[in-house]
């Protein structure tokens, strides 16, 4: 029986985790992760209701359920992050460093350090041992649900003593179903939406109340002709349709965005070239095994649940290299490297 440290969020799937790991017959320890959390003016943050949907999950199941206060490290190292990207121009994608730095930094250290075997969550995904014998990470039955886009920063001596219980089930209908069997009660709950840390709002919304508003000009691409005026460059990323607010007329797509100057760049041509990128240059990279993927042919998700599209690799010039012109992603995204089923790792995509 192996000594099991399990986040229970308050979610369908995490619950279901852990009705899982208690009918394997595991010494299962909740816990209920208090990250930082901000209201925002007509919006409230979830986190009580989620504590008290964990709590009567954990009672259903007859098991403890423990609060760790990681506030300060989700601050540091996810807000502050994701706050300090965008003020860069860049699109950040909080869920990867909150899955690096908080569920498999903050949370599985101190589990360990309270003598746990392995920890354990809701994420879909699977981990396996290779035929070297090292933990390797793959996708989850789930291709739609799959979250190992989300978990390319969380490295093999982790994964090695972490448990994905709901990464072999087919489907979320069937993890409801699942959860409605037990008589757990959260079959109906909808899942999370908008920024985790402040609730169902919009980026927008928490930007501008954190970030300064500055005035700035909405200008077409081909002409340098000012079409309409903005809050601030940093409120938009590459590929943006909506919410430019220039009233009627075509469609137009934001090409770049320029921070310095306050500048927000757009066309109405949706093939522009500007849209399109052959290659992708990415930094800060982290592979699940340690070593760089060496140079070959793969597959690369840029968005969760995005297509898989195939790609050569160029580790020295950290460079992914496409077969057909790609819809560009914006600077700040991660690219993430597949060989096969195998989540290898990834990187941040650079402007």
């Amino acid at each position: 029986m192996a000594k099991v440290y399990a986040g229970l969020s308050g979610g369908v799937d995490s619950a279901l985790a852990c009705a899982l790991l208690c009918e394997a017959g595991h010494d299962v320890h909740a816990v209920y992760m208090r990250n930082w959390s901000r209201d925002l003016p007509g919006f409230k943050c979830a986190w009580a209701d989620d504590l008290a949907d964990a709590e009567r999950v954990a009672v259903s199941l007859g098991i403890d359920l423990e609060v760790w206060d990681c506030e300060a490290e989700y601050k540091a190292t996810v807000v502050d992050y994701l706050v300090d990207a965008y003020a860069h121009g860049l699109t950040p994608n909080p869920d990867v460093m909150c899955n690096q730095t908080i569920k498999f930094g903050t949370f599985a250290d101190m589990a360990f350090a309270a003598g746990a075997d392995y920890v354990a969550t809701g994420h879909y995904g699977r981990v396996q041992a290779g035929p070297d014998g090292h933990a390797r990470l793959l996708r989850a039955a789930d291709e739609h649900k799959d979250q190992t886009y989300f978990l390319w920063r969380v490295g093999e001596d982790v994964l090695a003593k972490t448990l994905f219980p709901i990464g072999d089930i087919a489907n979320k209908t069937e993890v409801r179903r699942m959860v409605a069997e037990r008589g757990l009660g959260l079959e109906r709950k909808p899942d999370s939406d908008g920024i985790c840390f402040v609730g169902p709002v919009g980026i927008r919304t928490f930007l501008l109340d954190t970030l300064e508003r500055r005035a700035g000009d909405v200008v077409e691409l081909e002409t340098g002709r000012v079409l309409g005026h903005h809050d601030g460059a940093f409120l938009f990323t590459v590929g943006q349709r909506r919410g430019l607010d220039l009233g009627g007329g075509p469609a137009r797509y934001v090409v770049r965005t320029d921070v310095e100057k306050n500048v927000v760049y757009v066309t109405t041509d949706r093939m522009s070239p500007a849209l399109f990128a052959r290659a992708l240059t990415l930094g800060d990279c982290r592979w699940v095994g340690g070593e760089p993927a060496p140079a070959g042919e793969y597959a690369v998700r840029m968005r969760h649940t995005g297509e898989l599209v195939a790609c050569a690799w160029d580790p020295e010039a950290r460079e992914v290299r496409f077969f057909e012109p790609q819809r560009r992603v914006a600077p700040g995204q991660s690219a993430v490297l597949y060989d096969g089923l195998c989540c290898l790792g990834g990187g941040i995509i650079q402007p």
